[in-house]
C-alpha cells in the first residue's frame, strides 16, 4: 500500500511526547567554542601574532604572509585539538546561499605515510572552480579559474568534522563574484565618509562600523507532510491549497505560548548558536500559525551577516532532528502572514552611536546631520533600495497588505520629525526630547519610560529610537545585498554633504553654522521620502506617486535600478563596485528570478496533471455512476432533476474546473519553452512575471476550487489546516 496523506498526518500526530531533560549548562561556558575567537587566540597564537589580527579586524590593517602562517598553525592545531579533520574556504556565491569545499589536512608523504599540513597560503587563497557559479557574463563557462581570499575580520569557526574560514570570491580577472566583497568595500566606504564627517564635531582617530541586528523569521511544517508537498520540495512554497477556515485571524498564536516540541528545537538551535558564537537573544511565535522568530543582539554588520547565514544552515540539520522542515520561503502559504528578515541598520564607533539623540547641543546636531543624510540617500535611491531585497518570492510578500508595502518610505515619529521641521525654521541649535515617563495609575505597576518614537509597521524604512529598521528584506536573503546597499548610498552621500559643508566654511561660515545650514538643507530636499502614515492605504500609493517615490512592483523592472547612471556614478565613487559588475549581478538577478518562476511552473503542472486532475476526475465518475444510479430510481424527470441537481452541479463544476486547469497547465509550459528560447535575460524575466505568473495564480484558482469539491479522503496533499497546525 502507497504512503498516503493520511499515513503522513497520523505520523505526525502519533510523534512521542517530548521527554524532560536535565538544565543545560551556563551559556557561558560553552560560547563560542567552535570559533577562533580572541579566548581561542590567546591558547593558540603568541601576543604579537595576535595583536596584529586584531588590528586587522579593527582597522583593516592587510596582514602579511609571515602572520598569516603563524595564525594558520594555531588555527590547526585548535581546529584538529577539536576534533576536525578537514577545513574548506567558506563563501557567498551569488546563488544566495553559501559554498564550499572541503580539503583534508591530512598530506601523503613518502611511502604509504601522510602528515597533517595547513599553511599561510591555505588559509589566504584558496581556487574553486568559478565557472558553474553565476557571474552574469562575467566568466566564459570554460574559464573556470575563480579565487577565494581570507577575511580575517569573520572569525573562522567549526561545522561538524570541518574547519570553515570565510572568505571573499572573485574571478580571475578581479571582479566580485559574492556579496562578502562589495559589502566589505561598502565597509570601508562608509567608515571613510562618517569618519570626514565625525571630524567636525571633534570626534577623530576612531574606527567606523555598520551595524547589524536581523530577525530572522521561518515557517515549521512537519517532516512527514513536507515529504508528500512536491511544491514545497521543489519551489519552497505551496503552489495549491485552499486558504484554512482557521488561520491567524484570531490573533491567538503571536507571542503566544510556545509549542512543546517547537521549544525543544529551539532549545536545540540556541545550543548550537551559541557553540557557534551567535549571540541569539530573543525566540518567539509570529503572526500566523506554525510562524517563529529568532533574533541575535547588534553586531558589527560583516560578523551579522555571517553569523545570519550559519543559522539558516543548522537551523535546517537541528530542525530535522526534531521532526520539523524549515521554511525561508518569503510566502510559503498564500492568503497568511509571509516571512522577513528585518534588518536593524545603524553606524557608530566602538563606543558611540551616531543615530541616537545627545545630551548636548552639538550631540543632537550630529544625531540630525547623520539621520538628515541618512534620510536623503534613501531618498535619491528608494527604487535601488528596493531592488537590493526584491526577488521572485519576496514579491509575494512586499505590497501584500503585511510589512511592509513596495514604497519605500521612512518613518520617523513625532518627536524626530518635530526636531527637523524646527530645524527648517530657525537658524539656532535644536532641541530634542528625551525618554519620558508614563504611569498607568495602577499602584503595582511601576512608571513606564515611553521611547521618543512609536513604530510604523507598515514603513519599509523606520526609525526605531537608535536605528533604522529595514523591514522589506527577505527571510530567505542574504543580507549583504541590502546593508551593501545601504552603505554605499549613505557612505556617497555623506562625501558630498562633507563638500558641501567645506563649501560653506570657504565662504566664512562657522563650522556650526555650516553643519546646521546644510543639514537644515539636505532633510528640506528629502522630505518626501518621510512618511508616518499607514503605508498600505490606496491614498498612499497616489502620494507616493505626487511625490516622485518609485511604485514599481515587477520584480524585473526593479533591477533596473541597478544601472541607472545615478547608481553607477555613486558605486563608482566610493569604490565598492563598477559598471561591468554590476552589469553582471542585474544580469544574474534577471536569470535566477525566470528560473524560480520557471521552476513554479514546471512544478505546477505536474501537479495539475499528475496529482490533481486524476484524482479529480476519479471523484467525477463516482459521482457520475452515483447519478446515473439515482435515475434508475427516480424515473420522473422532474423528481430526478429535485434530488440529483446538486450532485449534477458539482460533476459540472468539476469538469469546468479540471478543463480549465489542464488547458492552461498546457498553454503555461508552452510559454516557458518559448520565452526561454528568448537571448535577452532581461526580457525573458519581464515576459515570465508578466505572462507566466498570471497561468501561476489563475491554475491555482481553479486547483484550489477542487480541492474545497473532491473527497477528503481522496485529496493527494496535506491540506492548509494539516500543514499549519501540526503539534
Amino acid at each position: 500500500m502507497s504512503y498516503t496523506r493520511f499515513d503522513a498526518v497520523e505520523e505526525a500526530f502519533a510523534r512521542p511526547p517530548v521527554k524532560a531533560v536535565p538544565p543545560a549548562p551556563a551559556t557561558s561556558d560553552y560560547f563560542g567554542c567552535y570559533v577562533f575567537n580572541r579566548k581561542t587566540m590567546r591558547k593558540y597564537l603568541s601576543s604579537d601574532t595576535r595583536q596584529k589580527v586584531y588590528e586587522s579586524i579593527e582597522q583593516g590593517v592587510t596582514l602579511n604572509r609571515d602572520v598569516a602562517e603563524q595564525v594558520a598553525a594555531g588555527m590547526k592545531r585548535w581546529a584538529m585539538d577539536m576534533g576536525a579533520t578537514h577545513y574548506t574556504h567558506w563563501f557567498q556565491p551569488l546563488t544566495g546561499g553559501t559554498a564550499e569545499k572541503h580539503d583534508s589536512f591530512a598530506e601523503p608523504y613518502g611511502k604509504g605515510e601522510s602528515l597533517e599540513e595547513f599553511t599561510g597560503k591555505l588559509l589566504c587563497q584558496q581556487e574553486p572552480d568559478a565557472s558553474s557559479f553565476p557571474s552574469g557574463g562575467l566568466r566564459n563557462t570554460f574559464e573556470a579559474r575563480g579565487y577565494t581570499a581570507w577575511d580575517p575580520s569573520s572569525p573562522a569557526f567549526i561545522m561538524g568534522d570541518t574547519l570553515c574560514i570565510p572568505t571573499v570570491f572573485i574571478s580571475y580577472t578581479g571582479e566580485a563574484l559574492d556579496y562578502k566583497a562589495p559589502l566589505l568595500k561598502s565597509e570601508a566606504a562608509i567608515a571613510k565618509a562618517t569618519s570626514e564627517v565625525l571630524k567636525y564635531f571633534g570626534i577623530e582617530n576612531e574606527f567606523v562600523y555598520s551595524f547589524l541586528g536581523w530577525e530572522q523569521e521561518y515557517f515549521l511544517v512537519d517532516a512527514s507532510l513536507y515529504a508528500m508537498r512536491p511544491d514545497i520540495i521543489m519551489a519552497e512554497r505551496t503552489l495549491v491549497g485552499h486558504n484554512s477556515a482557521r488561520n491567524q485571524q484570531l490573533e491567538d498564536h503571536y507571542f503566544g505560548c510556545i509549542p512543546g516540541r517547537v521549544l525543544e528545537f529551539m532549545k536545540d538551535l540556541e545550543f548550537e548558536c551559541y557553540k557557534l558564537g551567535i549571540p541569539i537573544k530573543t525566540r518567539h511565535n509570529e503572526v500566523a500559525p506554525n510562524q517563529f522568530e529568532i533574533a541575535p543582539v547588534y553586531e558589527q554588520a560583516n560578523l551579522a551577516i555571517d553569523h545570519n547565514l550559519e543559522l539558516m544552515a543548522v537551523m535546517k540539520t537541528v530542525a530535522e532532528k526534531h521532526g520539523f522542515k524549515v521554511l525561508l520561503h518569503e510566502k510559503p502559504f498564500a492568503g497568511i502572514n509571509g516571512s522577513g528578515k528585518h534588518c536593524n541598520w545603524s553606524i557608530g564607533t566602538a563606543d558611540i552611536g551616531l543615530l541616537s539623540p545627545g545630551k548636548t547641543e552639538m550631540e543632537n546636531l550630529r544625531f540630525l546631520t547623520f539621520t538628515a543624510n541618512i534620510l536623503k540617500a534613501v531618498y535619491d535611491n528608494n527604487a535601488l533600495l528596493k531592488a537590493s531585497v526584491m526577488t521572485a518570492s519576496n514579491s509575494h510578500r512586499l505590497g501584500a497588505n503585511e510589512a511592509p508595502p513596495a514604497i519605500i518610505s521612512s518613518f520617523l515619529g513625532t518627536q524626530v520629525s518635530s526636531a527637523f521641521e524646527e530645524l527648517l525654521n530657525t537658524n539656532d541649535m535644536v532641541r530634542i526630547g528625551g525618554k519620558s515617563s508614563y504611569s498607568l495609575g495602577i499602584p503595582q505597576v511601576p512608571e513606564l519610560l515611553i521611547d521618543n518614537t512609536d513604530r510604523n509597521r507598515t514603513s519599509p524604512f523606520a526609525f526605531t529610537g537608535n536605528r533604522f529598521e529595514f523591514r522589506a528584506v527577505g527571510s530567505s536573503a542574504n543580507c549583504s545585498s541590502a546593508v551593501t546597499v545601504l552603505n554605499t548610498i549613505v557612505a556617497n552621500q555623506l562625501m558630498r554633504f562633507k563638500d558641501a559643508v567645506d563649501s560653506r566654511i570657504a565662504d566664512g561660515a562657522s563650522v556650526v553654522q555650516a553643519l546646521l545650514d546644510e543639514t537644515r538643507e539636505t532633510y528640506r530636499a528629502c522630505r518626501d521620502i518621510c512618511f508616518d502614515g499607514n503605508g498600505y492605504s490606496d491614498e498612499w500609493k497616489e502620494e507616493a506617486k505626487r511625490r516622485g517615490l518609485d511604485c514599481e512592483t515587477s520584480a524585473p523592472l526593479c533591477y533596473d535600478a541597478f544601472l541607472s547612471e545615478n547608481t553607477v556614478r555613486t558605486y563608482e565613487a566610493v569604490g565598492v563596485m563598477n559598471e561591468v559588475e554590476l552589469k553582471a549581478r542585474t544580469e544574474i538577478n534577471w536569470e535566477i528570478y525566470s528560473k524560480k518562476i520557471e521552476i513554479e511552473a514546471r512544478v505546477l503542472a505536474d501537479l495539475t496533471a499528475n496529482h490533481i486532475l486524476p484524482v479529480s476526475t476519479r471523484y467525477q465518475s463516482i459521482l457520475l455512476d452515483n447519478v446515473s444510479k439515482m435515475k434508475e430510481i427516480f424515473t420522473e424527470e422532474k423528481e430526478f432533476q429535485q434530488v440529483a441537481a446538486g450532485e449534477i452541479q458539482i460533476i459540472k463544476d468539476i469538469a469546468m474546473h479540471t478543463s480549465e486547469a489542464r488547458a492552461q497547465a498546457v498553454a503555461m509550459e508552452e510559454e516557458c519553452d518559448r520565452i526561454n528560447a528568448l537571448d535577452c535575460e532581461r526580457e525573458k524575466a519581464v515576459q515570465f512575471h508578466d505572462i507566466v505568473v498570471p497561468y501561476l495564480e489563475s491554475i491555482r484558482e481553479h486547483l484550489d476550487a477542487l480541492e474545497m469539491i473532491v473527497d477528503d479522503d481522496m485529496w493527494p496533499l496535506p491540506k492548509y489546516r494539516e500543514l499549519l497546525f501540526i503539534r
